[in-house]
């Protein structure tokens, strides 16, 4: 056991060595804490973080969802490196200078809904000048949106009153008669737009010119909500309505874990995959409709499916053999040749043990045959030699070489009695 310790010990103390220099070089493990910035409670985007939240905690990570303004703020916090993922409505202006943006793709259509009071005629958007429109609240998406299309209409801030108002105090306005008229964006699951699109004394204002809109901007495509779909019973809406509508991403910082952005794009696909009012089961999540470039994680995804590892392990468990697979080839490689020349060379150790002692017989019989030495100081010295070699400790499977160098012995030890017999018998 000693003999094995000292030819495999050295070999095992250097691949342990290799193997810390090497660790130095992986990358980080993936936090188990990262931060959404989601928008307001009442919001689609807030409910959706929420699920998101309760995908990740299923493999230990722990998703805090930020509320926020909206999307113009959800920009800002990640480029300031405030929050590692936000959800943001695509087309926004982003002006805003800090940490790189990526999307992991489209989750949905957020159409923008355009509601009057009754007895309010608005055709489309010119028809809103002079009148008091509930825009979005400040650092929304909504407004964002609603301001660019309202200046590509001839309709500004000069025209008519755009009060800052968040969405659940806007829908208050509105019903209130304070405003004329109020934009949304926001998935048709909002608890909000059920309740306006139910609500006898608003009108949901269809759009006109959605092919154009379309064409102007890359980011928003016409949907149509269909007749009855809200409430079948009521026939509401009484009929088709066109809308406009961005697409919602889910977009992360560029120094967010490429494993958690692994993970968010697996759970975006559970959660987004049955399809709402206006996509079909599976049409989303997406590649396309971005706000931003896709990031590397999400361009395999869309091509080839969760990464191999996460398929068939546990979150942490696939994580860790990522990390650790870029040190295990160079490892590989190097103590291959290494525990393959152990064997050879425990072998040759071994035997060396045994062997050695040849050199030191056949330098005895050597003397004798030169008969310039007394055989009986050849035998002091082969008995030295006998008495080592009977302490001599190696493996079972040496015995029969060990018996073989005794017998060897046995064998110059009659040669040298009977050259001292025949000396004594000549002197």
């Amino acid at each position: 056991m000693k003999q094995m310790l000292r030819i495999y010990g050295p070999a095992a103390l250097l691949a342990i060595l290799a193997f810390a220099v090497a660790y130095q070089f992986i990358k980080p493990a993936p936090p188990d804490h990262v931060r959404i910035a989601s928008g307001g409670p009442q919001g689609a985007y807030y409910g959706f973080a929420q699920a998101y939240a309760r995908e990740l905690a299923k493999e230990g990570i722990t998703l805090e969802v930020i509320q926020t303004a909206g999307s113009v703020e959800n920009i800002g916090l990640l480029h300031q490196g405030k929050v590692d993922i936000a959800l943001v409505q695509g087309g926004i202006p982003d002006a805003d200078k800090g940490l790189e943006l990526y999307s992991l793709g489209s989750l949905y259509y957020e159409p923008l809904w355009l509601f009057v009071r009754k007895g309010v005629q608005v055709a489309d958007l010119r028809d809103l000048r002079g009148l008091t429109v509930a825009a979005g609240g400040k650092g929304s998406g909504t407004r964002a949106l609603v301001l660019r299309l309202l200046a590509d209409n001839g309709v500004g801030p000069d025209d008519t009153r755009l009060p800052a108002l968040a969405s659940q105090a806007a829908a208050e306005r509105l019903r209130q008669g304070a405003v004329d008229a109020a934009f949304f964006v926001t998935s048709p699951r909002s608890s909000l737009i059920q309740s306006l699109l139910k609500d006898g004394r608003l009108a949901l204002v269809p759009f006109r010119r959605t092919e154009a809109y379309a064409r102007r901007y890359r980011f928003l495509t016409g949907v149509t909500l269909p007749e009855g779909v809200v409430d079948l019973k009521q026939d509401i809406p009484p009929h088709d309505v066109r809308l406009l509508a961005p697409a919602a991403n889910l977009v992360v910082s560029s120094e967010n874990h490429p494993a958690i952005n692994d993970l968010l794009l697996q759970a975006i696909a559970r959660v987004h995959r049955d399809g709402d009012w206006f996509a079909g089961h599976g049409e989303f999540p997406r590649s396309d409709l971005l706000a931003y470039p896709l990031a590397a994680e999400a361009e395999r995804f869309y091509k080839s499916g969760p990464p191999f590892l996460q398929r068939y392990l546990p979150f942490w468990a696939a994580s860790l053999v990522d990390r650790l697979k870029v040190m295990l080839l160079p490892l590989v490689l190097m103590l291959l040749p290494l525990f393959k020349a152990m064997p050879p060379l425990y072998q040759w150790r071994m035997a060396s043990r045994i062997y050695r002692w040849y050199d030191d017989l056949f330098e005895i019989e050597q003397r004798l045959d030169q008969g310039r030495e007394d055989p009986v100081v050849l035998m002091r010295t082969l008995d030295r030699i006998e008495k080592e070699v009977r302490h001599i400790d190696v493996p079972l499977r040496f015995g029969d070489q060990l018996y073989a160098l005794r017998e060897h012995i046995e064998l110059v030890q009659r040669r040298l009695e009977e050259a001292q017999e025949a000396r004594q018998a000549g002197g």
